[in-house]
């Protein structure tokens, strides 16, 4: 559940109109965005990072001769496991002609279509991480297929630090998309067109590894799950490739990230994009047309322009970790090259994975993904009501993160006896039955060593409160 998170920078909503002729691209109004469609994920109208590539001009949509705007988003894409990202921006809607009704879902596939499945549940929505997998290209009779694809891509996702050492934060979902064909458009070849609920399809923007998809409907099924804090959609296909949307969406969630499901590297693209939409990582890859950045300070915690010994000095930003060795290999410094800059911009490390696929986060990163975890879930969590009344003799239990100390309390007063313990009664815990309220209380902190920064420490602490009231 969203604590308040980093927002990514984006492109503004977009509409190509044309005027004498020529083609023209103009920035949409406020108005614009808040006539879209309430199921329909839309961009916010922040500014954006250097595109690898501009939108073609040459062929504006229907959309655009008829006078409506197109929406768009942009993308992040991948064009092989190991190599350095790329942006653009590509239609909100599939391509009317990449879009096929051969036929309705008979009533047994519409009832089926939209089920939710529990994956993972570790606790209250409230208190979790949600992560929603919607599949695209599956028929009714590969939800099983696709259910089992959820949990390997998972697997991936989590094994990666830091997502390894709190998976008890997450709660992972499935949503059931039924497609009348099995596959995904532009598998194996650009020619190829299939029929699936979401409209997936490589050679998005004439780029073969490019899986683009329509946003509009990713959001309608994402929102059938509990709660969305990420969304992957799972694209049933052999065939390597996937995509980092930046969407802002009225259910929560602030990107959607689309991979293969049988490709053995589609998961790093997830794990990439959460690092920004978790974490508020900038991407630390650049374009050498760029040149040198001459801009403000960046907001985001892993690109600044000053070296590392102004760090320290000034006490900024990832100082605390400079020298150390990080897990993405090599130490802790200032690197020249970041945020799309190759010059005026530096980075924590050499290589991490916001620079490369496959590479680890690093010590700032890191941090930044932990902090951004506890923006979503709660380091203590718990089914019984806070505020609720619970009597002597009744259980309360608990999770917390797994590096993280738990202490109760009665009135205040700590009991030691009882650190650590996961469920208590108030009773074993010393409250009298004296005819008088009491109250139970529950804290935890997480004790982890890889969060310094002392206000990114304040979200990992949380308390719990139960009345006791009086008996006899």
């Amino acid at each position: 559940m969203r604590r308040g998170i980093w927002r990514r920078r984006h492109r503004p909503l977009r509409s190509a109109v044309v005027a004498g002729g020529v083609a023209l691209t103009a920035v949409v109004a406020a108005a614009m965005s808040a006539a879209a469609s309430a199921a329909s994920a839309t961009p916010s109208a922040s500014a954006a990072a250097p595109s690898a590539s501009a939108p073609s001009a040459s062929a504006p949509p229907a959309s655009a001769v008829s006078g409506r705007a197109e929406r768009t988003h942009e993308v992040e894409y991948f064009t092989g496991p190991g190599g350095h990202p790329r942006h653009t921006e590509v239609p909100a809607d599939t391509p009317a002609r990449l879009t096929r009704g051969d036929r309705a879902l008979s009533a047994a596939e519409t009832a089926a279509d939209g089920d939710v499945g529990s994956v993972i549940e570790n606790g209250p929505t409230a208190d979790k991480v949600d992560v929603v997998f919607v599949g695209d290209g599956y028929t009714a009779a590969q939800q099983d297929d696709f259910h089992a694809d959820v949990r390997s891509k998972w697997a991936q996702i989590s094994a990666v630090e830091p997502y390894a050492a709190y998976r008890n934060l997450f709660n992972v979902w499935s949503v059931d998309a039924v497609s009348n064909q099995a596959g995904v458009s532009g598998d194996p070849s650009k020619g190829v067109v299939k029929d699936t609920a979401l409209d997936s399809y490589f050679w998005c923007d004439g780029t073969e590894r490019l899986l683009c998809v329509d946003t509009g409907k990713v959001a309608s099924y994402a929102a059938k799950a509990p709660e969305a804090d990420l969304v992957v959609v799972l694209s049933n296909s052999a065939k390597y490739g996937g995509a980092g949307y930046t969407v802002s969406s009225g259910a929560g969630y602030d990107g959607i990230a689309t991979a293969s499901s049988d490709h053995p590297d589609s998961d790093q693209v997830a794990v990439h994009e959460t690092g920004h939409s978790v974490g508020g990582l900038a991407d630390e890859y650049v374009y050498a047309a760029n040149g040198t950045y001459t801009g403000a300070e960046p907001g985001e915690p892993n690109a600044t322009k000053l070296t590392a010994a102004q760090l320290t000095a000034e006490k900024r930003k990832w100082y605390r970790w400079i020298g150390q060795t990080s897990p993405d290999g090599g130490t802790v410094g200032a690197y020249e090259g970041s945020r799309y800059y190759p010059k005026g911009l530096n980075r924590p490390t050499e290589n991490s994975i916001m620079r490369t696929l496959g590479r680890e986060y690093s010590l700032p990163g890191r941090e930044a993904m932990i902090a951004g975890f506890y923006r979503h879930a709660s380091v203590l969590s718990s089914r019984t009501r806070t505020g609720a009344s619970v009597a002597r003799a009744a259980n309360l239990k608990v999770s917390v993160s797994k590096a993280a100390s738990l202490r109760w309390y009665v009135d205040g007063a700590e009991v030691t006896a009882a650190r650590g313990k996961k469920t208590v009664t108030p009773a074993s815990l010393g409250v009298p039955s004296d005819g008088r309220p009491h109250t139970v209380t529950a804290k935890a902190a997480d004790t982890t060593r890889a969060v310094k920064d002392p206000a990114l420490r304040k979200l990992l602490t949380a308390s719990r409160t139960w009345k006791v009231p009086g008996a006899s």
